[in-house]
């Protein structure tokens, strides 16, 4: 099995060494980087399977370094900050990080966090992950997929973890794919907050909040009704959780 890699994006020393230690100790090459600037040449360069990234850096806010991430690399990113507020644990899922730990933190508590992300599935060789300036090459026409039951537009192929929306491919991030993919595969169905979160994160280990479902659902519902002008498939059933109704409007 190849070692998986990790870019360390953390200005103090010797809380980037901690980190690189731990993650080494978890079987990953590591890399650290103390600036916004390097991180990103980082991602281009060498594909990462995880990036854990500091939001307080001297050069480019992380939050920017996660959104320019998310552009190239669909690598695990887990935010590490001493941002607090429940805002920026918002913002950094909103941008495409898919867990957020805030400072100080045990280091046993981001093992268990890394280990929790890569208990669900890749979705990309990280070879092939990362492309340079160039944007990715598009496909001639879609593939021949048999559509949901009762839909026309929206498409999940989860082996290959693409969604189309009329043959128009949608950009989601890993943790988006698995929850729109968890619904669609209940049509109808109403899931509670607390069973997306035990089926997505699958582990002993889920957020701190159910309202990281919501923030991510959020995001899934934009893109789909951006690519969809006006369809979104997923209702929100309030006090319990979604449902996805294959067409509605």
């Amino acid at each position: 099995m190849d070692e998986r890699s990790a870019v360390v994006v953390e200005d103090d020393p010797d809380l980037g060494d901690a980190i690189s230690q731990v993650l080494q100790q978890a079987g990953f090459h590591t890399v650290v980087a103390s600036t916004g600037a390097d991180a990103l040449a980082l991602v281009h360069g060498t594909a990462p399977d995880l990036v854990t990234l500091d939001l307080t850096l001297p050069d480019i806010d992380g939050v920017e370094v996660c959104r320019q991430i998310r552009t190239v690399s669909d690598c695990y990113v887990i935010v590490i900050s001493g941002r607090s507020a429940e805002v920026d644990r918002l913002i950094g899922l909103e941008v495409g990080a898919d867990d957020y730990l805030v400072k100080p933190f045990s280091m046993r508590e981001l093992q268990a966090r890394v280990a929790a992300l890569f208990r669900r599935p890749r979705g990309t060789d990280p070879a092939v992950a990362v492309a340079a300036a160039a944007p990715p090459a598009r496909r001639a026409e879609p593939p021949a997929w048999t559509p949901p039951p009762g839909c026309d537009d929206l498409v999940l192929d989860e082996s290959a973890r693409e969604v189309l929306v009329k043959g128009a491919e949608v950009d989601l991030t890993r943790t988006e794919f698995d929850l729109l993919a968890h619904l669609v595969n209940r049509p109808g169905v109403v899931i509670a907050r607390d069973d997306l979160m035990r089926a997505v994160w699958a582990s002993d280990y889920v957020p701190d909040s159910t309202h990281v479902v919501d923030v991510h659902l959020a995001n899934v519902r934009r893109k789909l009704r951006h690519a969809a002008a006006g369809n979104q498939w997923i209702r929100t059933i309030r006090g319990v959780g979604f449902r996805y109704d294959p067409c509605c409007t």
